[in-house]
């Protein structure tokens, strides 16, 4: 029991089960806007369902159908979710400290010379 209970308290799992329920909530925001925009694309060209349409008998418009959902659905994503973390992220993130530069071999052999003639004298 100790380690499910480690397990349950893990904060991946936690983290995980967060990201799980606002992933279906933000889906089906997506899904909606996406609705609202193939309505308004229907509106101005026609119906912008292409389910019906079979040029030379093969099913082509559900893919085309499938095809333009997923084109909103992942600009949704990009634009209202990817762009602004990483324009957050990128604002308040601390900017890195430089790395102070690896002495070269010249500086170690330097040092030892110097460390020789202290312990020679």
């Amino acid at each position: 029991m100790k380690g499910f209970k480690e397990f349950l308290l893990r904060g991946n799992l936690v983290e995980l089960a967060v990201a799980f329920v606002i992933g279906g909530a933000f889906a089906t925001v997506v899904e909606a806007f996406t609705t609202m925009f193939m309505d308004i694309l229907g509106k101005a060209g026609g119906t912008p369902d292409f389910s019906a349409w079979k040029p030379g008998g093969v099913s082509v418009g559900v893919f085309l159908t499938a095809l333009v959902a997923f084109v909103i659905m992942a600009a949704v994503v990009y634009f209202g979710v990817v762009l602004p973390y990483n324009k957050a992220k990128a604002r308040f993130e601390k900017p890195a400290e430089e790395a102070a530069a690896a002495p070269t071999t010249e500086d170690l052999l330097v040092e030892i010379r110097d460390v020789l003639k202290t312990q020679r004298n």
